[in-house]
């Protein structure tokens, strides 16, 4: 039966490396035989959901054996309220990772190609494999998107640009003069605005893509509740585009595709601002105290515009070790083509200071 499978999985599905992602916390204390193990690894809010969005949910429990809203009714309306945008003009998804998937999916048949930056979001990668598809990588300018050499690659067989902004792991930004020049040549190809982090961003120039819809009718952005608001574990996110292709992709989307409890708790953390404010400023404040004390320590750090923070340790797979045997979980960057980095999450500030404690640790002892 195995060799059966195997004659009938096409080649670059057996070449595709999986997603790896961390440990569960409680198997890390397991292993290593610690306690009170702090994961910053996965840009979570430190803050956790709003409490508003937590008493929906429990709310919500109750109706959990009824199917949820296919269309995610309730949701989308406060969504058009929000962010100014038309109905037809939405889609939500399971995850923002979904509609990604759906994306491709739609546009992508085999031996077409995306264009995506080097040290970019993997997922892009493994998406396009999966189907078939190539990934044209651009090389990074000073470790963020260089779209000049994007708009280099794009070709007659390139169905999608992904531009991550801010970039995951990176922090990098594009700014809006920069784009705009981009969006310019970028032929009518669909770019897609992975705009995560994006309630996290402060630089002033930093672009504010939906009044860019109209120009550009080829942007397709993408935000998640997963990040600020606090949602990562219900797994809930959405798009925001081209009516004409929003369609398409409604068409692929399973009916029941944003389970019950994460429509409702999405819903409760929009209205939420207090805990959006409170979220916004425990990174500020986290990120001016790391910035101050990597600096004094003499380690290199990317400035960001999210809520994580890279940071070059040289051998950052064996300090990631190092670290996790002190109780602190980071992530190692050699997937992404940085070896000598991690990247770290902004927390609150005694999470902050053990990290910092644990890193200086790990590095004096090398």
């Amino acid at each position: 039966m195995t060799e059966k499978i195997e004659s009938l999985v096409p080649g670059y599905i057996k070449t595709l490396k999986p997603y790896e992602p961390g440990k569960p916390v409680e198997e890390v204390e397991r292993e290593l035989g610690i306690r009170k193990c702090v994961k910053m690894a996965s840009n979570e809010n430190p803050l956790g959901p709003s409490p508003k969005a937590i008493k929906a949910v429990r709310d919500a429990a109750k109706k959990m054996h009824f199917y949820p809203e296919g269309d995610c009714f309730y949701l989308r309306q406060r969504a058009i309220k929000a962010f100014g945008v038309k109905s037809e003009e939405l889609i939500f998804g399971n995850g923002s990772n979904e509609i990604i998937e759906l994306l491709m999916r739609c546009l992508l048949r085999t031996g077409d190609n995306i264009v995506v930056s080097q040290h970019a979001f993997l997922v892009y990668k493994l998406v396009a494999q999966g189907l078939g598809a190539e990934t044209m990588e651009a090389p990074a300018k000073n470790l963020g998107h260089d779209l000049g050499a994007m708009a280099g690659l794009i070709n007659e067989r390139t169905k999608l640009i992904f531009v991550a902004n801010p970039n995951n792991p990176t922090g990098t930004y594009c700014n809006l003069d920069d784009l705009t020049k981009f969006l310019d040549v970028s032929r009518g190809v669909p770019v897609v605005m992975d705009e995560a982090y994006y309630e996290y961003a402060e630089a002033k120039d930093y672009p504010q893509t939906l009044p860019l819809l109209k120009k550009y009718p080829n942007i397709f952005i993408l935000r998640t509740f997963s990040k600020v608001y606090g949602l990562a574990g219900l797994r809930v996110g959405y798009g925001i585009g081209n009516p004409a292709l929003v369609q398409y992709l409604n068409r692929l989307r399973q009916p029941f595709n944003v389970n019950l409890l994460a429509q409702h708790a999405a819903l409760s953390a929009l209205d939420d601002k207090a805990h959006m404010k409170k979220s916004l400023a425990v990174n500020r404040a986290g990120k001016k105290f790391l910035y101050a004390q990597l600096k004094k320590n003499g380690l290199e750090f990317q400035p960001t515009e999210a809520n994580f923070i890279l940071v070059k340790t040289g051998e950052g797979r064996k300090v990631f070790n190092a670290l996790l045997k002190l109780g602190v979980v980071v992530r190692p960057m050699d997937v992404y083509g940085l070896p000598d980095h991690i990247r770290v999450t902004v927390d609150v500030e005694k999470n902050n200071l053990l990290f910092l404690n644990a890193l200086l640790k790990t590095l004096n002892e090398r």
